[in-house]
């Protein structure tokens, strides 16, 4: 009688093992072909017709559909307000990402990733930027959700330089009326002396395969062992 419960335990065990880990091949899977998905859509909205002012969304919703889409946007810019993303890397160096609203033609505002700067390897506080134009500019680049983020400590921040910049935080310190997505500026006049070398979307695709076929791996272990030790040894040693 024991050892058909220590048959069985082994059994039921050997059974969650195979189950759960297959499972979790068969989750990573889900997740490499819905970012394969993604990736697709991706690439579909860079390809269609950039947007204009007006065609940018009010809400969240929209603002989900129209991202990566190209943009052409018409506004002033609003230089007293912007702001340096500190510790981001570009062409492997640590400098400063640049944002600054763009007021538009209806009073809302749209924050707006103009470039990458280097730090001052003397002075990390010291920020040296060509003024802004003054008047109505033209942007161009492509429609994102949020802006780049980092780990940090708290969610407060302020001053010209911070870690992270939170929109609806920004807006209270501003009193601007934001849009609910940012542009990421593609071109640029080269005298504003920024970088413009945004990393595409990272889909990590051979990430979730790798993971997947360690999860499959270790389900059909666990069913090889099983088998060997429960089924194919003891019938060897009895023939013996």
């Amino acid at each position: 009688m024991a050892l058909n419960r220590r048959a069985i335990v082994i059994l039921v065990a050997t059974g969650l093992v195979a189950g759960v880990t297959a499972r979790l091949g068969v989750w990573q899977l889900d997740r490499a072909a819905q970012k394969q998905a993604l990736e697709h859509a991706l690439a579909t909205r860079r390809s269609e017709p950039a947007l204009a002012s007006a065609d940018l969304a009010r809400d969240a919703a929209g603002a989900q559909a129209q991202e990566y889409r190209r943009i052409v946007v018409e506004g002033e810019w609003l230089a007293r307000d912007t702001v340096y993303l500190d510790n981001r890397q570009m062409d492997d160096r640590s400098g400063f990402y640049a944002v600054t609203p763009l007021r538009l033609a209806d009073g809302t505002a749209l924050l707006v990733q103009r470039g990458w700067l280097p730090r001052d390897p003397v002075d990390r506080t010291r920020i040296v930027v060509p003024p802004l134009p003054s008047g109505a500019v033209q942007v161009r680049g492509h429609l994102a959700l949020t802006l780049s983020r980092m780990f940090e400590f708290s969610a407060a921040a302020s001053g010209v330089i911070r870690q992270n910049l939170h929109p609806a935080a920004f807006a209270r310190e501003t009193g601007l009326t934001l849009r609910p997505e940012v542009v990421v500026q593609e071109e640029g006049d080269a005298a504003d002396g920024l970088l413009r070398h945004w990393p595409a979307p990272a889909s990590n695709l051979q990430m979730h395969y790798g993971y997947a076929f360690q999860w499959f791996s270790m389900s059909a272990l666990a069913i090889g062992l099983y088998a060997w030790f429960q089924i194919i040894r003891p019938r060897l040693r009895s023939r013996r």
